[in-house]
């Protein structure tokens, strides 16, 4: 048998989720010998285009976002939908567009570029990445197949190359995408905990117009409802831009068309679209690929870990496909370097690993899920979106709905936040009452008495991610929930010990952010803590009553707010003129 090639940590793929991991266990142990094996020559071309704010910060932590700024993909403000109950145009604004600063390029991570995101074009974007792991110390291997997965019951032995290289590591981690190296050759099974199957079809266009430009370089994607699916348009820069259509599995397979013939249908059902492309030219190439939400059933083994796709994937309605990515990706990091030290237990990391990855595609799946049944304007989705809503029990109403969707999900999105889906809990909330077309109030109004409520909870430790090193914190488990004691939930536990009438904790709230400046002013501050309030409440870790002599907390989530409104810029353009203002 050939000799092998050892290393501390065998990487299999270059994308984000291999490039993420990559850098961040070379920036934190220089000493590790990592390699990273890529099956293509980058740069090459990819889909999943549009993310999340949360991605910026964890590009600050591998000392990329310098890079990837200075490419010039445009700064992704929020997004503009025809979606929900309404034919009109509403936007999901990460910062105000009208307060978006006309701030000089390139930028640094700071002030209002902390909220905003990237559309990037994935040949780029990946390389940025991938060369900035090799400049880091990772061996970077391309056009290397790994062909064979050498196991010994649950532990990975070895990886066979295509070429006969044998290379053994203390560690494997899977970053091959849907491809899934590890995870099949593991027989690692998948659940579908949804009833779409859809795919998707796109090509690439130059010099389409933007549907809006704000500021420098700043812009949102567009997402519309079509009858039998829905279309993105996504600028990737200057004059490059990422246009495809999404529709059920079913639908393509029984309507008798091409692909390339399904996708030109799509696209010229859309006027808006039309519009936007009348002087652009495109590639010609229509892709396709499959889209289907998915969860592995075990992320982990005795020395192997999932990251990214490879893990599970949910529908793309979101855009939460590259922040699910680096997201575990840098969280698979830090436990490897933990592992190194030996300072947690390898069992409790693993553990706590797979349950909130499964729980944080669970929760995007479930949302996803929501939107397309709260869509009022399908029509050959109609089965689809009637059978999820039956399923689920699902009354359209937020309130309700509001309730199904965070059932154990807000506490674990975002360490000390109260997040779901990607969207903190108050703009969940917006967006609910945006797609049934209706207004919901705060359950934490109806209450001015609040206790603590641990009953029957166990007490345990989760992990928290900083600067390289795993820190224990304490918290809490009761029936499939979580109450970490860390960020704002320790903040609102604290002051739970000083005193039970919600008006003074709302005080204490505005004194505490008062004296600790987190830049952002005090009211945005302020709704880190309600968020988690409410989610605490929700979740039942707070039990609430009403004291007809104190006063009650008026809390509000408007139908038209400062993220979530109706669009104000594209009035005048597309289909139905009178109805996209």
């Amino acid at each position: 048998m050939t000799a092998a090639q050892a290393y501390d940590v065998a990487i299999i793929g270059g994308g984000p989720a291999g490039s993420t991991a990559g850098t961040l266990l070379k920036r934190y142990n220089p000493d590790l010998e990592v390699v990273i094996l890529e099956r293509e020559r980058f740069p090459r071309e990819h889909v999943g285009e549009s993310q999340l704010p949360a991605i910026s910060k964890i590009l600050a932590e591998m000392g990329c976002w310098e890079q990837v700024e200075a490419a010039g993909f445009p700064i992704k403000i929020g997004a503009t939908y025809r979606w929900g109950a309404s034919p009109k145009l509403w936007d999901f604004d990460f910062v105000p567009s009208e307060s978006f600063e006309d701030a000089p390029r390139p930028a640094k991570y700071a002030g209002q570029r902390l909220t905003t995101a990237f559309q990037v074009e994935r040949a780029l974007y990946d390389q940025i990445l991938l060369r900035h792991a090799e400049s880091l110390g990772c061996e970077v291997r391309e056009e290397t197949k790994v062909a064979v997965v050498e196991r010994e019951g649950d532990r990975v032995e070895g990886l066979t190359l295509a070429d006969g290289t044998r290379i053994e590591a203390s560690h494997y981690l899977d970053g091959s995408g849907n491809a899934a190296i590890l995870r099949r050759a593991m027989g690692v099974g998948t659940t579908v905990p949804t009833k779409l199957k859809n795919v998707a079809f796109w090509d690439y266009w130059e010099n389409a117009e933007w549907a809006v430009s704000i500021g420098v370089g700043g812009t949102r994607v567009l997402v519309l409802s079509i009858g039998t699916g829905w279309i993105w348009f996504i600028p990737l820069g200057p004059t490059r831009t990422s246009i495809g259509y999404i529709c059920p599995a079913e639908h393509a397979k029984s309507c008798g068309m091409a692909p390339a013939e399904l996708y030109d249908w799509a696209l010229a059902q859309e006027p808006l679209i039309q519009e936007l492309t009348a002087k652009a030219s495109r590639d010609g190439e229509v892709r396709a690929t499959k889209d289907w939400s998915f969860v592995a059933d075990r992320l982990v083994g005795e020395n192997w870990m999932l990251m990214g796709e490879a893990a599970g994937f949910a529908d793309p309605i979101l855009a939460a496909g590259l922040t699910l990515t680096h997201s575990s990706a840098r969280e698979a990091a830090y436990i490897v370097l933990d592992m190194e030290r030996g300072e947690h237990d390898p069992a409790w990391l693993k553990a706590d690993y797979e349950e909130t990855q499964k729980t944080r595609v669970g929760q995007h799946i479930r949302f996803a899920d929501y939107w397309y049944s709260a869509n009022g304007q399908f029509t050959d989705l109609q089965d689809y979106t009637a059978e999820i809503a039956r399923d689920a029990g699902l009354n359209l109403s937020p309130q309700q709905a509001f309730l199904w969707l965070g059932t154990g999900g807000f506490t674990r999105d975002i360490a000390g936040q109260a997040g779901l889906g990607g969207p903190d809990l108050n703009a969940a909330q917006h967006i609910t009452n945006y797609l049934a077309d209706s207004e919901s109030t705060w359950q934490i109004n109806n209450y001015n008495v609040l206790h603590l409520n641990l009953e029957g909870a166990t007490e345990t430790f989760a992990p928290s991610f900083v600067k390289g090193r795993i820190h224990k914190h304490r918290c809490y488990l009761r029936d499939g929930k979580r109450l970490p004691d860390v960020g704002m939930y320790a903040l609102i536990m604290r002051l739970l010990e000083r005193t039970s009438d919600a008006t003074e904790m709302v005080q204490g709230l505005v004194a505490y952010f008062k004296k600790t400046d987190l830049g952002i002013g005090l009211k945005l501050a302020m709704h880190y803590p309600m968020n988690a309030l409410e989610a605490m409440l929700l979740e039942g870790w707070i039990v609430g009553s009403f004291d007809e002599n104190r006063p009650r907390l008026t809390l509000s989530t408007p139908k038209e707010g400062a993220l979530v409104h109706k669009n104000r810029d594209l009035a005048g353009r597309g289909k139905d003129l009178q109805e996209a203002g």
